[in-house]
């Protein structure tokens, strides 16, 4: 039976009475036990003490008496700071169950929220891993592009090759078919100054036969018709000297024909350059998103790296807040029941 509050001091006199009436003495616990462990002893003691002044036995307690009133006050008195010191220790007690409980909903809450990240960070790594594919891919097909351009570069290149020993061809034959003109040149100006000295020769020697002829003219007739004979044929020498100029200047003519779809040359190498240089330029600039893109999947593999390690983080942590927070919830219960 669960004891009451407070007494009073009537029941206090009535159970005093019983024990003294069945020869016992009216001690503090005495009293208490007869009326069923109810009330306070402090309070008992002082009712004892009130009716024992009441009926004017304070004068003839006897020295046992006294004693056991000592007694009974201090075990009152050691009763009541328990009681004080198991209140203050229950109070102690339901103020750190209090702080258990609230530390356990934090880490509730926290693990919850690293659940939460933890779900996060698996929906980040699933998307760099999507974005490292996708790198991937772009990585290779930059690949094949710079394959497809150094070999277009390549054959280009050839074909530089090609038009560069094709004009040096051209270039030889110019000059071969220059240095061919500029011998004959030379040829025929050699023969049309050794035609002239030779021509100018004879008409010096025709001026002084002629002289002579004046002289003797009637005697050199014949002389004349053979001057005049040796005349028609440097005449023709000189017609078929003019027929040869006039056929080398057709071949000259021909010569510089044949030259120029050569002058040409120049321009379309100039524009096999200028194909080339935007070639190189076009290569660089794949080289460069090349080296962009390696760039993007290095940051991403960090990126990924990094991801890697919060996700081993967090569930080294979900890990060590769960092994910390079973420990403590079984002492908090057991306090709780017993209290």
């Amino acid at each position: 039976m669960m004891a009451r509050s407070g007494v009073y001091k009537s029941e206090v006199r009535k159970a005093r009475d019983a024990l003294i009436a069945q020869g016992k003495h009216p001690s503090i616990d005495a009293v208490r036990a007869e009326m069923g462990n109810t009330g306070s002893k402090t309070t008992i003691h002082r009712y004892l003490r009130e009716l024992a002044e009441e009926e004017g036995e304070g004068h003839t307690v006897a020295v046992s008496e006294a004693i056991q009133d000592l007694v009974d006050r201090l075990a009152a008195r050691l009763h009541e700071e328990a009681e004080t010191r198991i209140s203050e220790l229950q109070a102690q007690h339901e103020g750190k169950l209090q702080e258990k409980e609230t530390l356990l909903a934090q880490q509730r809450a926290e693990i919850e929220g690293l659940s939460t990240q933890l779900q996060r960070t698996e929906v980040t790594l699933n998307a760099e891993k999507h974005d490292l594919a996708v790198a991937r891919l772009a990585l290779a097909g930059a690949n094949t592009t710079n394959e497809r351009f150094t070999q277009q570069v390549n054959d280009l290149n050839d074909r530089l090759r090609d038009n560069e020993a094709h004009r040096q061809s051209l270039e030889d034959k110019h000059r071969h078919a220059r240095e061919a003109l500029e011998h004959f040149r030379e040829s025929a100006k050699a023969q049309r100054e050794q035609e002239n000295s030779r021509h100018e020769h004879q008409v010096q020697q025709l001026q002084v036969e002629l002289r002579q002829v004046r002289d003797a003219l009637t005697g050199k007739n014949e002389e004349i018709i053979q001057l005049n004979r040796q005349n028609g044929r440097l005449s023709a020498d000189v017609a078929e000297a003019g027929r040869k100029v006039h056929k080398l200047e057709a071949m000259v003519r021909q010569l510089r024909q044949e030259i120029e779809p050569l002058r040409a040359l120049p321009q379309q190498l100039t524009e096999i350059q200028q194909q080339r240089d935007a070639g190189n330029a076009q290569i660089g600039g794949l080289l460069n998103s090349l080296e962009g893109a390696r760039q993007g999947l290095q940051e991403q593999q960090a990126r990924h790296h990094a991801l890697e390690l919060e996700l081993a983080t967090a569930n080294g942590k979900l890990v060590a807040l769960q092994s910390a927070s079973v420990p403590d919830l079984e002492p908090a219960t057991r306090n709780h029941g017993g209290t």
